[in-house]
């Protein structure tokens, strides 16, 4: 077929007792964006490692080919050359190095022999710019949240000038305004010809960007079709082998008195004195009810959290007040301590142990109360470690197996585990649900609503506002640092706390309803 750009046929792939590519068989039209579904583990990163060459090959069975003609890649760079890029879903960034030096690293403008310092910058910040991105392309990497790195790992791929463009998960850390801002690149991309492959856990992006969807399931494909001919609901029965009847389930449990108390609260930038890159802040999160927090990025919301985890890197000023009692807390320990726990948006920096196994993990936070005078108690431990592996579904062949090797969305369940098995009171959730598939999702909000029933507390950002507007029972929104609206669920729609977040309605009057 001629208009086939990019075809595999019976691809295999295996690692050490697991089959996670098993006769994917995909065939990618040139010009359209192809968007790519399934579970966690389902073997979609391994799909586009493979087809860019991270996995060379002679590692994998099967058959490549691009154009017609078969690709037999090596490496990345040869990947690249045959005009194939991949945005991957992890950050592949080196910190300390510049942006700039990110974007261009192995492929440097030279004079000569000497690099040309003024092309990169100019490269660099001509990529940004195309990405609504306000970044000095001399700032580190390392200084960047974790939604600006990710546009980082946007703008090296789009360097490259692919025609085919594979991209793994590329709006999981990024806002409503900045997933637009991708999304009318890639439709720019694709009026020039550029080929997509496109993986999103994000079911309501699918229908968004794609032209084509193929579903795939334990590493197999289960069937492609054109968008316009599929639903939400044929997509997750396809991708799970079963209906989901709610993709938020529902729930009626009363909300009770207040938990966690926050007024006045202000956080000091941690590198501008005399800066707050948060102020204003003052709410109460009940029990039984999820308070969420809207906003763009840069609008403070991760700081708030952090701050309230007693975790930030600089002076926090306001009254917090846990179970009315005063409660702001000087580190992390104090705070596991009182019963908060804190799910960050990034879990490979801050929630896991890579090098440690999946139960070693989920008991990392809890040893203090699994001991007694001092001595760990291991029958105990591997309960809990195992209550936590069954009760969230982990995906892992034991619990010994190093963390590092199961998937995203994997990893996000064990970031759970851990902080579940210290019986928290408040769990502070940062993107909670980044990386994880609709099916695991399900199953986290259900986990949610049992623990609200049970008394909990939970504040969570999201950038997905879907998310928020289903899941929360009222809507804290965020602008440039402030607090501009606390919404009840009656009043927070999608343009309304849009209309908050972007300045085009100005901050209520009155911050807390009655």
């Amino acid at each position: 077929m001629s208009d086939v750009v990019l075809e595999m046929r019976e691809v295999t792939k295996e690692f050490p007792g697991v089959r996670a590519l098993n006769g994917i068989t995909l065939q990618v039209r040139r010009g359209d964006i192809h968007t790519l579904i399934g579970e966690n583990g389902a073997g979609k990163s391994t799909l586009l490692k493979v087809l860019s060459g991270v996995h060379p090959h002679g590692t994998y069975g099967g058959e490549i080919l691009v154009n017609g003609t078969p690709a037999r890649f090596s490496g990345t760079r040869d990947a690249e050359q045959a005009g194939v890029a991949i945005i991957h879903q992890e950050l592949n960034l080196i910190p300390e190095l510049s942006v700039a030096e990110n974007i261009f690293l192995g492929h440097e403008p030279r004079k000569g022999i000497f690099l040309d310092w003024s092309a990169t910058y100019q490269g660099a910040r001509q990529l940004m710019d195309e990405l609504s991105v306000p970044v000095d392309p001399r700032t580190p990497v390392k200084d960047l949240g974790v939604g600006r790195q990710q546009m980082v790992e946007i703008a090296k791929a789009l360097r490259v000038k692919a025609n085919v463009l594979l991209l793994d998960e590329p709006t999981s850390a990024l806002t409503g305004h900045e997933v637009e801002v991708l999304f009318e690149t890639l439709r720019r991309l694709k009026s020039q010809g550029v080929t997509c492959i496109y993986i999103s856990h994000r079911l309501e992006e699918l229908f968004a960007i794609g032209d084509r969807c193929t579903v795939i399931r334990d590493g197999a494909t289960v069937g492609t079709d054109d968008m316009a001919n599929l639903t939400e609901e044929k997509i997750v029965a396809m991708m799970v082998g079963r209906e989901i009847e709610d993709l938020y389930p529902a729930r009626s449990n009363p909300i009770g008195d207040p938990v966690l108390a926050v007024s006045d609260l202000e956080v000091d930038h941690p590198f501008r004195a005399g800066e707050r890159i948060v102020q204003g802040i003052g709410f109460e999160a009940r029990a039984g009810e999820v308070l969420g927090i809207a906003g763009l990025m840069g609008s403070g919301r991760s700081e708030l959290l952090t701050a309230l985890f007693g975790a930030f890197p600089s002076d926090v000023r306001g009254e917090v007040r846990l179970k009315g009692r005063s409660a702001r807390f000087a580190s992390p320990l104090e705070a596991i301590h009182a019963g908060v726990a804190l799910v960050t948006e990034d879990r490979k920096a801050f929630g896991l142990i890579l090098t440690m196994a999946v139960g070693e993990n989920i008991t990392l936070a809890s040893l203090d109360r699994l001991s007694h005078a001092g001595v760990l108690d291991r029958l105990a431990e591997t309960k809990e470690m195992q209550k936590w592996k069954e009760e969230l579904r982990i995906k892992a062949a034991t619990l010994g197996v190093n963390v590092s090797t199961l998937s995203g969305g994997n990893q996000q369940k064990v970031v759970f585990g851990k902080w579940l098995a210290t019986a928290p009171s408040v769990m502070l959730l940062d993107e909670p649900t980044r990386g994880v598939d609709v099916g695991a999702r399900v199953e986290m909000y259900r986990l949610m609503n049992r623990l609200l029933e049970e008394g909990m507390a939970v504040i969570m950002v999201s950038s997905s506002l879907p998310e928020v507007l289903n899941m929360s029972d009222r809507v804290l929104v965020m602008r440039e640092g402030r607090q501009v609206a606390l919404l009840s669920k009656a009043e927070a729609d999608a343009e309304t706390v849009m209309q908050y977040a972007t300045g085009a309605l100005p901050p209520q009057a009155r911050m807390v309803p009655a």
